[in-house]
């Protein structure tokens, strides 16, 4: 994982001073910049910092905090901070060009960016990794946790690049993009709701920890899954709303 991060921060370096020595600045601002490091901050908060540890082994609310920022928000800002001819930049061209070139690599690129396969990935790794055996076993073995975490931010990718269309795809109108942050929000809502109204606790591994109890430990990570969709999910269909309104506001002005 921290391989990987280095790895992404590196390729978006050489991406943004290729832009910025071939004159454009405006492609790849001090603000992308900024804001693609924030992201990396915030993986790596969710990787190295007490977070990760006080998740683990104390607290389940902490552990869904890590999730959430890993595999969601970290990604969300990255994603963002790429879109437009920076996210070509970012792979070398000899890298680049044996991918564009390689019609299986595009095929497969291609069937997982489907939004409704996209969608069914995110959603069938959000319900499998909280079953509770599973969860369980996740903690206990690192391995299978690595995994856990790769498929969080993996999952996350996917999703958050048909919403925010990094590349101009056009693979979702607006209202198509409005439609797949509603069916996460819905598909995240289910997990909050087993998690604040089951009111025994549901991962044995927990027993409750700094002052809280089990089940209040569980109900707030139900509550941490829950304001972070209403902040990531939100923000994107109110940005996406705002600027259709502008647009439309824009032809009938002309």
């Amino acid at each position: 994982m921290l391989c990987a991060t280095a790895v992404a921060a590196g390729l978006f370096a050489q991406g943004w001073l290729r832009l910025r020595r071939r004159g454009r600045p405006d492609l790849a601002s001090w603000g992308r910049a900024g804001l693609f490091g924030l992201a990396i901050l915030i993986v790596l908060a969710g990787l190295l910092s007490p977070i990760h540890t006080i998740g683990e082994n104390h607290l389940l609310w902490v552990h869904m905090l890590q999730h959430v920022l890993i595999g969601d928000l970290g990604v969300a800002l990255a994603v963002t901070a790429v879109r437009g001819p920076l996210l070509v930049f970012m792979l070398p061209p000899r890298i680049l060009g044996p991918i564009a070139r390689d019609r299986d690599v595009r095929a497969v690129l291609s069937f997982l960016l489907r939004p409704r396969v996209a969608f069914a990935l995110w959603a069938c790794n959000l319900a499998v990794w909280h079953i509770p055996r599973l969860y369980t076993d996740a903690l206990l073995h690192p391995y299978l946790h690595d995994v856990e975490h790769v498929s969080w931010m993996l999952g996350g990718l996917l999703v958050w690049t048909l919403l925010i269309d990094p590349g101009s795809h056009h693979r979702l109108t607006t209202g198509g993009r409005v439609a797949l942050a509603a069916a996460m929000f819905a598909a995240g809502q289910i997990l909050t709701d087993v998690l604040v109204f089951t009111f025994r606790p549901l991962y044995p591994v927990y027993h409750g920890a700094y002052g809280f109890s089990a089940v209040t430990d569980q109900q707030l990570a139900g509550v941490v899954m829950m304001v972070d969709q209403l902040l990531t999910l939100g923000a994107l269909v109110y940005f996406l709303l705002r600027h259709r309104v502008h647009r439309r506001a824009s032809v009938v002005t002309a």
